[in-house]
Formats: C-alpha cells, structure tokens, sequence
C-alpha cells in the first residue's frame, strides 16, 4: 500500500480531534528576547531561520496536508506560541501547545496559564493542550481542570508530555470520571531512543487508546545524514552533548548507512525514512522541526511512500540496543 494511501487524517488517540499523521515542531521559532535568547532548545539546535522562514514552513506544511503545529508556553518564554499565533492568523492550522510557561507550577495556576496562553497565541480555543512535565502537581486535580476548560470550550483535546505510564494511567483514570478522554502523550521518540517501547509507555498508549507523539523523532539531527565523525555539528551546547560525541557518531554510521540504502529504493532521504519508521505504527505521530520551508518539504515527504514490513524489521533490529 502507498504512503498517500494510508495517511489520511486519523483521530487524536479516541478524542474528536482529526488530525494528519505528522506534525510541525515549532519549538525553536519566534524572537525571543532578554534571558529566553538562552533557552536551552535555542542553545541547542539554534534558532529557526526567521519570519519569511517561518511562514514558509507553514505554507509548506499546509499545502502537503500537515496542519498540526506543537508549541509550548515554555518555549523561548512564550515567543514560539506568539510566532505560531501569528503565522497561523486566517488559516486552518491546529495549535497543539502545551503548559506551564515556567518550573514552579501548581494545579490551581491552570487558569492563568490557558489565558496566557490563548492570548499569547491570538485563539479563543486551543485545539490540544498538554500538560508539559508532571513534576509534583496533583494529576486528578490538574486533569479536572483541564476536564472543566473542555466543557467551555477552551480546549478540544487533553494530551500530556513526558508522562510515565503510571502517570498515563492516573491522568488517564481522572480523565475518564469526567467523560473527557486522554488523547495523546508526547514523549522523545526515535530510532535512537526507543525507551517508549520498553519503559511501558507505548504499551499503555496502545491499552489505553492514546497517540503516542513523538519529539526529537531525527534524534537531534543524528538521523539525517549529515553529521559523522569528521563533521561533527557546531554549537556549544551539540559540542559537549555526549550524543554528538566522535565516538557516538562513529557507533550511528551503520544506522545511517541502512537509511540510506532504504531510502534509495524509494528515491527519499534517510531522514524521510526514519520518520517514515514512526508513522508506520499508527498510533505514532512525529513532529519534526521545520526552521525553514525547505525543511518542512523533506518532512512532509515522509508521508509519500511506505516501507515494506522486512525495512521496517531491518531498521527495528538495527536500533534494538537503542531501547535500553
């Protein structure tokens, strides 16, 4: 069967909420400003490249049928969530971000982070809206005022985000007694982290009807193909992280090579097919980051083709160390 297909919008987890099998990270986009210039994901990856680039990615992605972009308040200090507001102004994209805006956060300071939010992204409505880190909150407290901002219509679909699948469970539980379903967790995800298969998580997605969305799905840009031992990434934060480490891209190689030698026979990139490995489990649903337009093109040809079961089994075995 064809990737164009199989991949026709699918529910969120058993929410109302229709969404494209691929979603757009935007974590890196926006101005931040002040000490939010330092924020991690920026150090890390870098910025996106810009409004005019921005807007592309978003063109981009609509006219290939992806019109899921995740957000966060955290990101940048609410400069991701104002950029997607305003690239999302007049157009139908859904708007998945996620909460709180910082590290001390408390079930009662919903309220106050939904209305920031909203307003940050211009919406009366927040099509999916994650709890970011569970932390020490009170999850059937949280859960029941996230329950309460769906029956007034503030937010369509419940998510959560590094949720362990104890943690699923219990928001999962506290959900149901308000008949509001738990539609998604989004947690990191990839060929080189596998850990959802082993820690339970993906295991309770499946039990409990969830989708299982996948961050950092290309492993911090290990799985495009461009990075090797003699062309290490640049950037403090990429220079010192044990993942971009000679050693650790010399162990990759052989990944890569098997990407690639996949990726030939269907004329795609091995970036394409390692997001095409995730799609292939339909409750899996990646979000790759798209700085610029021509990313959010290489992204969203992943839901141009198919892989055969034995590519998937090649590439399924050629990572089983990476679920540990």
């Amino acid at each position: 069967m064809r990737g164009d297909e199989m991949d026709h919008p699918t529910t969120l987890g058993r929410s109302s909420l229709k969404v494209p099998r691929l979603g757009v990270g935007a974590m890196t986009w926006g101005e931040p400003r002040g000490l939010a210039r330092f924020h991690p994901a920026t150090m890390a990856y870098g910025g996106a490249h810009g409004y005019q680039e921005e807007s592309r990615a978003v063109e981009a992605s609509l006219e290939a049928g992806v019109d899921l972009v995740d957000t966060a308040a955290f990101y940048s200090r609410g400069a991701s969530e104002i950029r997607v507001g305003e690239l999302a102004q007049g157009k139908d994209v859904l708007i998945a971000s996620k909460f709180p805006s910082g590290i001390r956060f408390q079930a009662d300071d919903f309220p106050g982070e939904l209305e920031a939010s909203l307003h940050r992204l211009g919406r009366s409505n927040l099509d999916l809206y994650q709890h970011h880190f569970p932390g020490r909150v009170s999850i059937p407290d949280l859960m029941n005022h996230l329950a309460d901002a769906v029956g007034v219509g503030k937010v369509t679909a419940v998510g959560v985000s590094n949720y362990s699948a104890e943690q699923m469970r219990r928001a999962h539980a506290a959900l149901a007694d308000r008949g509001v379903p738990l539609a998604s967790n989004q947690v990191e995800y990839s060929l080189l982290h596998r850990q959802p298969e082993t820690n339970g998580v993906l295991d309770a997605c499946r039990e409990l009807g969830v989708t299982l969305i996948a961050y950092t799905p290309l492993a911090g840009g290990m799985l495009t193909g461009k990075y090797s031992a003699e062309n290490r990434p640049t950037g403090f934060y990429r220079r010192v992280l044990p993942r971009y480490r000679r050693k650790a891209l010399v162990a990759i190689q052989p990944v890569v090579s098997l990407l690639r030698e996949i990726g030939d026979r269907h004329s795609k990139t091995p970036s394409q097919v390692a997001l095409r490995w995730l799609i292939e489990d339909p409750i899996v649903l990646p979000i790759p980051g798209a700085k610029n337009g021509k990313q959010a093109i290489d992204n969203a040809a992943a839901l141009s083709f198919s892989l055969a079961a034995e590519e998937v089994a090649a590439l399924s075995d050629a990572t089983r160390s990476r679920r540990a």
